[in-house]
Order: C-alpha cells, then structure tokens, then sequence
C-alpha cells in the first residue's frame, strides 16, 4: 500500500500492492444508504481525495447507480486527473439483493459493462462480490472468467469478497492449491470483520494471506454497515437486537467523554489494518471525508497508533460494553456453502 501523500502523478497499474492506505468507497451511491444519491457531490469528493492521495475507488454494479455516477464524475476531473493517476476496482456476480449470476457470460458482460460505466479500457481489480451466497461451483467458474479476463489485459487483478472469513478463506486457499486453471488470487475484500466490534480479521490475516499466496486483503465497512456511529442503526442491518442496543450505549459513552463513535471507529479501524491492506471509506459527503482523513491523519502522525485516551475508550467499550458480543457475527449466505 501507499501511504497517503503525492497524487497526480502514474501510478504502477499492475502491481495491486500499491493500492493507497484508504480507497474512497461506492456502497454509499445506493439507495440504501442515501435516498438520493445523485445529489452527492461526488466531482467534489473525487477531487478532494485525489488530490491528497486517495487515489482509488470500490464500486459494484450491485450498489444501484454507483458505477454509473462515478463514470461522470471522472469524466469532469479528466483535464485534472488522467486515468493513469487513479485505480478503479469494481465486483462482478451480485445483481440485487437476493439476485446472483455467476455465470462466465454475465461476468464478461458485467466486466465490460463496467468498463464503459467508468469510462476505461480497464479496471485494476475486479472482485467476485458476496460469493457467499452461491454455491462453491459456480463461484469457480466465475473465477475462471476472471482468470481469463486477466490473461486479457482487461483487468489487471482479481480476487472475492464477501462476509464470513472462514469461508473466503476456504475458498481462496483451494484456488491456490487445487484449482489450477485459476491459480491464486490476487486479492480479497472482507467486511465488517475489522472494527472496534469485530476483530476476526486480525486474527485470520497473516496465515490467510500466505497460505492462500494473496498479493493483498483489504478492509471494508469499518463502521459495520452505520452500527458503529452515533446515529441510528440503518433498518436493513442484520445484527442482533441486543448488539444494536449495545452499539447506541458505546455510542452515548462516547459522547459523555467528547467523542464521536464514528471517528473513534475510524481511527480504531486505520490503525490495526495500517500496513496490511487498504481499507475502504463509506462516507456520503464532503465533510465526512474531510473527517475521515482527519482521523486518518491523527493514527498516522502518532506512529500509526491510537493515543492514550482513545485506547482507554477502545478498551472499554470492548470490554465492559461489547463483552462476550465482541466478534458476534450474523448469519450471511452460510446455507450455500459446499464443503
């Protein structure tokens, strides 16, 4: 990863390691966080993030208009930022909420369809999204494709993503070792498995990445999906009821000692993924980056570690208020898994 710093210069296209600490995230351009997500000031945004070296995106085609909206934002920052200056990483399979196609067509379909989306004749990393939810044979023939796409030049990277570790990891290690007309992957994104309520990712991270050969693993949604903030849980989350009240309590604790939950979980979130991937920043509007890389830089310029009061907020919210729900995970596609 590179840390934040220089931007608007080429950067190295085919070596996906060298990806920025953040990655400016698409989930948020979607109606189910924003009822209008055309009315986010995206040109705004990308301009803002570029220009202090978040110089990569995450989207999806299941994230509604994400692809769409980010293709005409860069094309309004073309004079000020070239397409050799940013990564662009997307996922292929997940069409809607409860709507899967794995198949080799639709991923060539969905990867060129997203080519001119976001206006390139590339992107630099596609994952198979959520492959969770479909079964194991299928995940294998889309990874193929991508494996082809690859051999293409039309992607410069691929990998998966989804939500139980074990299970990414499962599959990841048989990619490297018994699937060789795959091979192993270049990378993997999980979500809500590194944040002040979950720490699963952590402890998979090491033996995961050298065991599967991964080039990189990234970190997604370090508020768990709005849960770690002070304002309300979204409706669609899928955690327990008693996780949700446990989540508003560290949130008032919080804000008895002068801190937003969401900034603590952010810095929280930056330090323990700092040097092992990038992690991926959901936020809506301009000020919500602006405070995202402020806290960004807060970890950064203390040595990548959390100062003295933020560790005593950190060690009791997972202690005395998380407790034995600290690392509690929700069910997530399980039901498709093939052994």
């Amino acid at each position: 990863m590179l840390p934040i710093g220089p931007c608007n210069v080429p950067v190295d296209h085919s070596d996906i390691t060298k990806l920025p600490d953040l990655i400016l995230g698409g989930a948020i351009l979607n109606t189910q966080y924003n009822d209008d997500p055309e009315a986010i000031p995206l040109v705004e945004m990308l301009r803002y993030a570029f220009s202090r070296g978040i110089i990569a995106i995450d989207t999806s085609p299941y994230y509604g208009p994400s692809e769409i909206l980010y293709g005409k934002a860069l094309s309004k920052l073309e004079g000020e930022f070239g397409r050799e200056t940013y990564f662009i990483c997307t996922k292929v399979g997940r069409v809607g909420l409860d709507q899967f196609d794995y198949s080799r067509e639709h991923v060539r379909f969905s990867v060129k369809r997203s080519c001119e989306r976001l206006k390139t004749s590339y992107l630099d990393l596609v994952y198979l999204h959520d492959i969770e939810f479909v079964p194991l044979q299928e995940t294998l023939e889309a990874l193929k494709e991508l494996k082809a796409l690859k051999d293409e030049g039309i992607i410069k990277h691929f990998g998966l993503s989804g939500y139980p570790v074990d299970y990414l990891r499962s599959v990841t290690y048989r990619c490297a070792h018994d699937e060789p007309e795959i091979g192993p992957l270049d990378a993997a994104l999980s979500y809500c498995n590194l944040n002040l309520q979950n720490v699963t990712l952590g402890d998979h991270y090491l033996k995961w990445k050298e065991e599967s050969q991964l080039k990189i693993i990234n970190n997604g949604s370090i508020l768990s999906m709005s849960l770690l903030r002070s304002q309300e849980t979204r409706g669609f989350h899928p955690c327990s009821r008693e996780l949700r009240k446990l989540a508003d309590t560290a949130a008032a604790y919080c804000q008895a000692n002068g801190v937003e939950l969401a900034d603590l979980a952010t810095r929280y979130a930056i330090s323990k993924w700092r040097g092992k991937g990038s992690t991926v920043l959901g936020v809506s509007d301009l000020q919500e980056l602006e405070k995202a890389l402020q806290n960004y830089w807060i970890v950064e310029n203390n040595g990548g570690l959390l100062d003295d009061m933020d560790t005593g907020l950190v060690n009791h919210i997972q202690s005395k208020i998380f407790g034995s729900h600290m690392n509690e995970t929700w069910a997530s596609g399980i039901e498709h898994h093939e052994k």
